[in-house]
């Protein structure tokens, strides 16, 4: 059986984790990028593992596709994936609507409202994709395969098709989370603002090394 092919949007360091961290569970990769070329140097460390193009060659691409990129900039980008190449493909919404206004007291500012998260407003632009909450919550280099001398950090998700978060699901137990799932589309309102509260000790105090876990009795 073929790899199933993975597209990721975007360059940044978050894009190049995930890349890393599908490329080692055996998919096929493909970057897009707006500079293909800046990728360069990433993808020739991957090996040829990884590879890079356009936004749109990314989207047509994957049979998955990861949305990687700053919030302000998501829906410039899935407008030059195109919608038709995300059309009935999962999208892992890995972005925040973070302001550009400074935090205050560690605590960061959304763009976005309380009672519409920014994947609910993605999901309205492009309603052909399948949008899918995950990876927000936690930093990079903690992303793929996170050794927590044992324990397990959480990955919350959200999303109205129970296929879809069923194929995040088997992505984020490879990557080596536990899956908590939040419901529907209206659970990403609550799964964002956990970007906020895990920076504060980062702003604060520097501390960037942790994550979250919903303990059970």
């Amino acid at each position: 059986m073929p790899a199933k092919k993975v597209g990721i949007i975007g360059s940044g360091v978050v894009a190049q984790t995930l890349a890393g961290g599908f490329a080692k569970h055996g998919f096929s990769v493909s970057m897009g990028s707006r500079d293909p070329q800046k990728l360069d140097e990433f993808i020739k460390k991957s090996g040829g593992a990884i590879k890079a193009t356009s936004v749109a060659g990314a989207a047509a691409f994957g049979d998955l596709v990861v949305l990687a990129v700053k919030g302000k900039a998501a829906k410039e980008a899935l407008s030059s994936a195109g919608a038709g190449n995300l059309e009935g493909k999962t999208v892992i919404d890995v972005t925040n609507p973070i302001d550009d206004a400074p935090p205050v007291n560690g605590v960061i500012r959304f763009f976005s409202r309380l009672d519409r998260s920014w994947m609910e407003e993605l999901q309205q632009a492009f309603p052909g994709a399948l949008f899918v909450k995950a990876f927000n919550m936690i930093g990079a280099p903690f992303m793929v395969n996170p050794d927590c001398e044992g324990a397990m950090r959480a990955n919350f998700i959200s999303h109205n098709s129970a296929a879809a978060k069923k194929e995040v699901t088997d992505i984020l137990l490879k990557f080596g989370f536990e899956v908590e799932d939040m419901g529907a589309a209206e659970g990403a309102r609550a799964i964002e603002p956990l970007c906020m509260l895990w920076c504060i000790p980062g702003l604060l105090r520097n501390e960037w090394n942790h994550a979250f876990k919903l303990l059970k009795k």
